[in-house]
């Protein structure tokens, strides 16, 4: 069975779907078996297309005028088209004159495969120079963090003076993990030897 669907963007009032209906149904897909929705393609939560692929079974063909009417990006649109083909669903778009059920079809994806794969690589490698950019301007990468330099400052002298974590969270109104995070950062990890030596000869001498 042949089960067609379509999208118009809502941004525009003039986009209608009768060009993807008639030529769908020039395509041999029945006007019972359309789905349609008027959304943006980024969005996610599209009913129609939730509709669409739940009413698809092994054996059926999903039908699109054009490849930009079913996925938000390349990815997505390979993602929704392995999906069809582990179910025994094929696929096939009109303008593209893509069909999975030809050999010519079956090249076509797998060289949308190879290509999204090459864009989530490039993608990667930028990110990972941004940072390494980033980190080289000396800015911070990552979340910001929890507490600020002066209250870690004053956080670090209490604990130096001998003052407990537990006394610390409770005065600075800091979560235990936060504490023990921040220090880790800091790189403190106790009381400086001088402190604890003088500290334990004061208890030798009473």
């Amino acid at each position: 069975m042949l089960i067609g669907y379509m999208r118009v963007s809502p941004a525009d009032d003039r986009q209608s779907v009768d060009l993807q209906r008639d030529a769908l149904i020039a395509a041999g897909v029945d006007e019972r078996d359309l789905h349609q929705d008027k959304a943006s393609g980024a969005r996610d939560d599209r009913p129609g297309l939730k509709a669409c692929l739940a009413d698809l079974r092994s054996g059926d063909c999903l039908v699109v005028w054009k490849l930009d009417r079913l996925g938000r990006s390349l990815p997505h649109l390979l993602s929704i088209i392995a999906d069809l083909k582990g179910r025994g669903v094929a696929f096939r778009s009109l303008t593209e004159q893509m069909d999975t059920t030809t050999p010519h079809g079956e090249l076509l994806f797998s060289i949308f495969g190879a290509l999204a794969q090459y864009e989530r690589a490039l993608t990667r490698e930028r990110v990972i120079a941004g940072l390494a950019a980033a980190k080289r301007r000396g800015k911070h990468v990552g979340r910001p963090p929890a507490l600020d330099q002066e209250k870690i400052d004053q956080i670090i002298a209490a604990l130096e003076a001998g003052a407990s974590k537990a006394a610390v969270c409770r005065t600075f109104s800091v979560a235990r993990s936060t504490l023990i995070d921040t220090l880790a950062r800091a790189g403190w990890s106790g009381p400086t030897e001088k402190k604890v030596e003088s500290s334990g000869k004061a208890r030798a001498a009473a």
